[in-house]
């Protein structure tokens, strides 16, 4: 397995981080076992955030006595210095250590810096000073705020959107931050799973040597598949580039990648899914997407306010309301019948 140089941290793992945000959905028991089945294996990098609701409980009983041997990054919301550090003591206790290796800022609307009056850059130095964070970084979906984060010179770590759909513009993010010394943690490397050949997203990535992908784990079938890369790391072949041309053919433009940013709906819909339901119902098994409760999840676009709110907080500045209407059309049409899905 490559390794990765996490930039000015100096922190060295296998170039196979693990996603913690899909073990919310499963039981403590079950959770616990895929993360010390990823540590016996290997994984040395976790990332979680103190808003995946029980993950770092989770992390924390996973790693219990062997605390020293992971890294460990999670994440704050916070707007303020007070939340800064309420967050924090909740989730060192959540993890049950004394420190966090990587302690990121969660996607803010901006770039947080000294004397900007939030006090969340000058609370992370304090925390840095007392040892109960050894590094910090910052996680957005915004290309303006991570370029500000990495010119700033003032972040160690940058975690951001990139797949082998990257635009021009994401793909010289991530020189920017080889310049700066900076590791690009990777998420969404497989786009929020519209890319289901984890072969062709790893050997793209691999490309990178400055990127740390963190794939998001659920189902062991999910771990095992990453598990075998660490012996035998997919390389670049003719076939695998011929997946890649044909996603980029397919997905690359205006879609919907299920960040969930634009969420909650007033209407109580769906977005994230709903708004990318057409190429999910032709990339991945169709049966799961044609119950009746996501076809009543799909109906409810019906009661779109076409308010702006979902638009307004895009951070790929996506039309989501004609976004959703276009989905729902295609799956009326498809649940008659009158389009094939393979």
């Amino acid at each position: 397995m490559p390794k990765v140089t996490l930039g000015k941290t100096g922190i060295v793992t296998d170039k196979n981080g693990f996603g913690a945000l899909p073990i919310q959905r499963i039981s403590q028991k079950d959770a616990v076992y895929l993360l010390r089945k990823a540590y016996d294996a290997g994984f040395t990098y976790f990332d979680t955030a103190i808003s995946y609701t029980d993950s770092e409980v989770k992390l924390g009983e996973a790693f219990d006595g062997i605390r020293e041997n992971v890294f460990i990054a999670t994440k704050t919301p916070a707007q303020n210095a007070e939340d800064f550090w309420k967050d924090l003591d909740k989730t060192l206790k959540s993890l049950r250590t004394d420190y966090v290796d990587i302690y990121q800022f969660h996607n803010p609307s901006f770039c947080p810096k000294p004397g900007d009056g939030t006090g969340l850059y000058e609370a992370a130095l304090e925390a840095k000073a007392q040892g109960k964070i050894r590094h910090i970084g910052i996680t957005n979906h915004r290309l303006a705020v991570a370029e500000e984060a990495v010119e700033s010179g003032l972040y160690e770590t940058l975690q951001f959107p990139f797949s082998y759909l990257a635009s021009e513009k994401e793909i010289a993010l991530v020189e920017k931050c080889k310049e700066a010394n900076m590791v690009f943690i990777c998420m969404k490397a497989l786009a929020g799973g519209l890319i289901t050949n984890s072969a062709a997203a790893y050997a793209y990535l691999a490309q990178y040597e400055n990127i740390l992908p963190i794939w998001g784990v659920q189902r062991e079938n999910e771990l095992d598949e990453f598990i075998s890369y660490i012996d035998n790391p997919p390389a670049m072949t003719d076939e695998l580039r011929a997946v890649i041309n044909h996603d980029r053919e397919e997905l690359c433009g205006e879609f919907c990648r299920g960040c969930g940013y634009c969420m909650p709906c007033p209407m109580d819909i769906e977005i994230n899914n709903c708004a990318r339901m057409s190429l999910m119902i032709r990339r991945a098994p169709s049966d799961a997407q044609l119950t009746p409760e996501m076809q009543a999840k799909m109906k409810k676009i019906e009661t779109c306010l076409h308010c702006g709110q979902c638009a307004s907080k895009c951070p790929y500045g996506l039309d989501t309301p004609a976004l959703l209407e276009k989905n729902y059309e295609d799956y009326k049409q498809i649940l008659a019948g009158k389009v094939f899905v393979k």
